[in-house]
């Protein structure tokens, strides 16, 4: 006997279903992704919350004509399931197979590709102003939560809306609980009345009544509508996204189906002018691991359904977060005027241990990497020396702070960008390959990449110590495996470090692609190729001389790199032998001109040829 997630092909199968059979069909959608993700891993939690949201969503409105905008994207597994790629779910996140988010490439259901936050409202307003333009009465409709409301970006999108007085649907999945569920409860009812078709012509009769009677109806329609506001305002936060010229609807108990159907109806028939629905969600719904600890289940690695735990691993080297995490307590113990900022992330950046022993100084902004820059300079104009720990991949949305608010002032804050170049099975959107490109060209700005974890704690306390703004950069994943000094080395600016010498060709590879440059060279050696190595630690400033020296020597120079090619670092080192007039054939190994899809470290390095075995192919090559 088949299951109802078995019957459903599309959103169209499932309105075909009575809503009370939705708490069965939800348990077993909980059950697939529980399953899949125990062996893929990928996000839980955040999936888990939204199973009846997403229910509901796709029984009201007519998808795909009504599109859904799914902010960041995270929670988009049951939206998946629903939508048609049940059959290939078990691939999520696997090189080849479904994205961990939301593509429009992947399925006519996925209006927006999404992976960053806070930009849901925006591409829904676009998109709802297109709506209109083209005399389309469909509806757009944006889930937003998980932080996201942090955002800046979220709030011009609402104001804009707001003025606009556009179409626009937007859900607020509130999981983290701010509201308790008796509040709630009762609000949800308040809400479902005030925005019920029979409510609302009853107000406009109302109203109308009143206003034809000079001065005293008027009086008393402006005491009701003050009534009632109070009321609500009392009850719920609506205030503020009233403010913004939005209907608010809510708290409604975002697990409770029927509930939630009844409103959406309402919501979708309410007529024209944005609207905002505030839902409660638990993070992590339905898996009690996941429910008691939804952080650390936010995204996770493969794990032990039974208990919870993460499937053992190989013991190995520590990561480089941890080596980052560790460096910065050792140096805010030295140091009263360390601080440590975070854009809500103090786990993924490797500063809980620090938010522990030191909160006066550890600063999580929220889903907010312009503030958080511009934070840190402000910071560091009092002689404070703030450390940014970001993703390399958002640091990509605060550009215009470090460029304006960091560099021009040349101030003394350093960038932590962790997970910088291909990091794996959350694919292009979260791929950190562009920040040699975006950074290598602002003035004032050092830029270092660590060959080891070892060397990313020199790193690090030759940044913070920098009479200027330095970034470095580091890789996802475990270190080399190599020992780690007990006192910091306070690095030479611009200095870079011959590791091989040899006669036939320079290898000059940059950050964690050292090690594999290095294998290269071992294997070159067998084939009676002889490789000069250089570690050059610094992309900006390039160690001039020493490169310039080595590869006038060898007479052709093999750059790798793990970012794209464009602007980076195989591109300063051009750059270099153009002002120094070096004629030596170069040849860069770095990412092309284009997005990389999901997959492994292994296999997505393999397949972009910047692994050793694509440096001993390149080196043989140019050595004919």
């Amino acid at each position: 006997m088949s299951t109802l997630l078995e019957q459903i092909k599309s959103p169209a199968d499932l309105r075909r279903l009575s809503p009370k059979e939705f708490p069965l069909l939800a348990g077993e959608i909980r059950r697939t992704i529980i399953e899949t993700v125990a062996q893929t891993g990928g996000h839980l939690a955040p999936c888990l919350g939204v199973v009846e949201l997403t229910l509901a969503l796709h029984y009201v409105f007519n998808t795909p004509e009504d599109k859904l905008i799914w902010d960041v994207g995270h929670q988009c597994y049951a939206h998946k399931l629903l939508t048609g790629r049940a059959g290939k779910f078990h691939t999520i996140r696997q090189y080849k197979g479904l994205s961990g988010f939301p593509k429009q490439s992947e399925s006519d259901y996925d209006t927006f590709d999404t992976g960053h936050s806070s930009t849901s409202i925006s591409a829904g307003l676009g998109i709802s102003i297109a709506k209109q333009l083209k005399g389309d009465n469909n509806k757009t409709i944006a889930i937003i939560g998980d932080g996201s409301m942090t955002a800046g970006m979220a709030f011009e999108g609402l104001n804009q809306t707001g003025g606009l007085g556009s179409d626009l649907i937007v859900i607020l999945n509130d999981n983290e609980m701010s509201i308790s569920p008796n509040v709630g409860a009762m609000s949800s009812f308040l809400s479902r009345k005030l925005t019920g078709k029979s409510m609302k012509r009853i107000k406009r009769e109302m109203e109308t009544f009143l206003k034809s009677f000079p001065h005293v109806g008027e009086n008393i329609l402006q005491l009701l509508k003050k009534s009632e506001e109070s009321l609500k305002g009392f009850l719920t936060p609506g205030t503020l996204f009233e403010a913004l010229k939005f209907e608010y609807v809510g708290p409604i108990p975002g697990h409770n189906v029927e509930v939630m159907i009844k409103t959406l109806e309402n919501v979708r028939d309410y007529g024209k002018g944005p609207v905002l629905v505030h839902v409660l969600t638990t993070k992590g719904k339905g898996y009690m691991p996941a429910e008691k600890n939804p952080g650390s289940y936010h995204g996770v690695g493969p794990f032990d359904i039974a208990t919870g735990n993460p499937e053992p691993s190989a013991p190995g080297p520590i990561s480089y977060t941890q080596s980052f995490g560790d460096s910065i307590v050792r140096l805010a113990e030295q140091d009263p005027r360390i601080a440590a900022i975070t854009a809500a992330m103090p786990a993924g950046t490797g500063l809980s241990r620090f938010a522990e022993l030191f909160p006066d100084r550890f600063f999580d902004v929220g889903i907010a990497e312009q503030h958080a820059v511009t934070f840190a300079a402000g910071l560091a104009t009092e002689g404070i020396l703030p450390v940014v720990a970001i993703y390399s991949t958002f640091m990509q949305r605060a550009l215009d702070q470090v460029i304006h608010d960091v560099c021009l002032p040349n101030l003394p804050v350093t960038f932590a960008l962790d997970r910088s170049g291909i990091v794996g099975d959350d694919g292009p959107t979260h791929h950190g390959v562009f920040d040699l490109a975006f950074l290598r060209f602002i003035p004032n700005l050092i830029i270092m990449a660590p060959k080891d974890e070892n060397e990313l704690q020199h790193m690090l306390y030759t940044a913070v110590f920098y009479p200027g703004p330095a970034a470095v950069r580091y890789c996802r994943g475990k270190g080399v495996g190599v020992k780690l000094d007990s006192k910091f080395i306070k690095l030479e600016y611009g200095k870079g470090e011959l590791l091989r010498q040899g006669s036939d060709i320079l290898l000059l590879p940059v950050g964690n692609r050292v090690s594999p440059a290095l294998d290269a060279a071992e294997g070159l050696a067998k084939l009676g190729i002889e490789s000069a190595v250089i570690n050059p630690r610094f992309v900006k400033p390039l160690d001039a001389d020493l490169i310039s020296q080595w590869a006038t020597k060898t007479g052709k120079v093999l750059t790798i790199e793990d970012n794209c090619r464009k602007g980076g670092f195989g591109s300063a080192v051009l750059e270099l032998f153009s002002r120094r007039n070096i004629l030596v054939p170069t040849r860069l190994l770095a990412l092309g001109d284009r997005f990389i899809e999901h997959g492994s470290q292994e296999i997505l390095r393999k397949i972009t040829k910047i692994d050793s075995t694509a440096i001993i192919a390149a080196a043989l090559e140019m050595v004919g």
